[in-house]
């Protein structure tokens, strides 16, 4: 049973309003997000669920301060990241944001250590005056994610292991939010099984807030709240593997592609208010 690190802290919420995402590709403005309302509480495991392009990277990337966004609010805790400065988001991203980019290596020193990755991770908390007493024990935060050989090198880590390292370097200044962009990506069952309980461990015992990209439904189904986002918008939500259509704040309705098969778009739709709740009857030819 591993012991939580001595330095953990109290989740962050994170709340998206009206979220916009423009593009300009080829002389064409293209929207990666039109609209994106979204509430993550303090303490959450959410998983965004989509396919490629769908603009669930583009989502994590601006939750992340790595992108600014086109239009729309875009709130961490309470502070709208579409008004801090540059300096201001890299303080941000050091101190109090977990980031583990798609790709193991991409987050790893591949000459140093287990242990030494997440040393090295901490550096940049320290630059922005954090100190060791606020920052977990390197050791500490191997042995939560499930990897207490904390010596060991790199090389030779089976990709599993690997990513379990990235998640210890993600959260190696105890950070209140992590973005964790297809951290599944390219393993085997076994291996996606640990991953998956390795996050949830840092969600469970350190009230960390884990918000996971990903477009395995698989995954999807063992995260306990999911959001999938359609072309750019919010689709539907999750909750415990079963999907609900979410009325958008302008009022629309999303359709599921399973109902889009027999009510393609153009079809007229009657909402009829029932004792049992609201209804869409559809219109036939001649009714309207």
């Amino acid at each position: 049973m591993s012991t939580p690190p001595t330095t953990s802290r109290t989740g962050l919420s994170l709340v998206t309003v009206g979220l916009v995402q423009i593009y300009r590709t080829e002389g064409h403005d293209v929207a990666a997000l039109s609209g994106v309302t979204l509430s993550v509480g303090a303490g959450e495991f959410v998983g965004l669920l989509g396919p490629s392009g769908s603009g669930k990277s583009t989502l994590l990337s601006l939750c992340s301060g790595l992108l600014r966004p086109s239009a729309g609010q875009l709130l961490v805790d309470g502070r709208n990241l579409a008004l801090l400065t540059a300096p201001e988001l890299d303080v941000l991203r050091a101190t109090e944001l977990g980031i583990l980019l798609q790709g193991a290596s991409r987050n790893l020193v591949p000459y140093l250590s287990c242990a030494e990755n997440v040393a090295f991770a901490q550096g940049a908390a320290r630059r922005h005056g954090r100190d060791d007493a606020t920052l977990p024990d390197p050791r500490e935060v191997l042995d939560l994610v499930g990897l207490p050989d904390a010596d060991r090198p790199l090389a030779g880590l089976p990709a599993g292991h690997l990513q379990l390292v990235a998640i210890a370097a993600a959260i190696a200044h105890a950070p209140g939010l992590v973005l964790a962009d297809e951290p599944t990506s390219q393993l085997d069952d076994a291996a996606r099984d640990v991953v998956l309980e390795a996050l949830t461990r840092v969600n469970r015992e350190l009230g960390t807030t884990v918000v996971v990209v990903t477009h395995d439904p698989e995954v999807a189904a063992r995260i306990p709240r999911t959001v999938t986002i359609r072309n750019g918008r919010i689709g539907a939500e999750g909750r415990s593997g079963e999907d609900f259509a979410v009325v958008t704040a302008d009022g629309s309705l999303p359709l599921p592609p399973d109902v889009l098969r027999t009510v393609p778009p153009g079809t007229l739709l009657r909402v009829v208010e029932t004792p049992r709740g609201i209804e869409l009857v559809r219109v036939e030819e001649g009714e309207a």
